[in-house]
């Protein structure tokens, strides 16, 4: 599994739906480069349990993201026709109408696999091509900054589902220490201090909010 905390964020262009049902083919996160923050995940499978939960929550919570100049952008295995189908379907029939925000398409599993969240492996043996494991995505995370660097991740396994407050925890965060330069400790939330990253700022920090 792949650690990209710090570094580039792997480019694709592949086919997704937006606005609950449009295609848009050669989708890519490049078109947020030098604009917007992104939160990109991917979550194992349409017209499942717990992955409409989580893409309900992220949409209700979009315009909170949107005013952090973050883009919401969401992943799975299944086809640009199952997605459309599960936005399509009411929430009460277990579908997703209403999320607006892109969902791509990852039918050939590389971005999953670029990404390091495919739950599985594919394995050459007798000049067989097997799959061991589960061939979807587990439920990665991934907060991409304006110059397409990944600055925070996490990774659930496919019976967690996430927290969408962490994720404008940590959006928060980074713009935090963007416009201040300050870092963000322990618990931190908007509106709480921050500190300088020295031993002086560390020890005024600790001083000033000790119990």
């Amino acid at each position: 599994m792949n650690v990209l905390t710090g570094k580039k964020a792997p480019v694709f262009s592949e086919t997704a739906v937006v606005n609950g049902g449009e295609f848009v083919d050669n989708f890519s996160l490049d078109q947020f480069m030098g604009k917007k923050n992104v939160i990109f995940f991917f979550y194992p499978l349409d017209f499942t349990f717990v992955c409409p939960t989580e893409l309900i929550a992220f949409q209700e919570k979009l315009a909170e993201f949107e005013k952090r100049n973050t883009a919401v952008v969401a992943c799975s295995v299944d086809s640009k026709y199952s997605h459309w189908a599960w936005l399509n379907t009411e929430k009460n029939k277990g579908g997703i109408k209403g999320v607006t925000y892109p969902i791509v398409a990852d039918l050939t599993k590389m971005i999953a696999i670029n990404y390091g969240v495919l739950a599985g492996n594919y394995t050459m043996e007798n000049n067989n091509l097997s799959f061991q494991g589960d061939p979807v995505a587990y439920r990665g995370l991934f907060l991409i900054d304006k110059e397409g660097v990944v600055r925070h991740q996490v990774i659930n396994d496919l019976p967690l589902g996430r927290s969408v407050d962490e994720a404008l925890r940590m959006v928060d965060a980074l713009n935090f220490h963007e416009e201040n330069g300050e870092v963000c400790p322990a618990n931190w939330n908007a509106g709480k201090d921050g500190l300088t990253a020295t031993a002086a700022g560390i020890a005024d920090y600790l001083g000033t909010h000790s119990n």
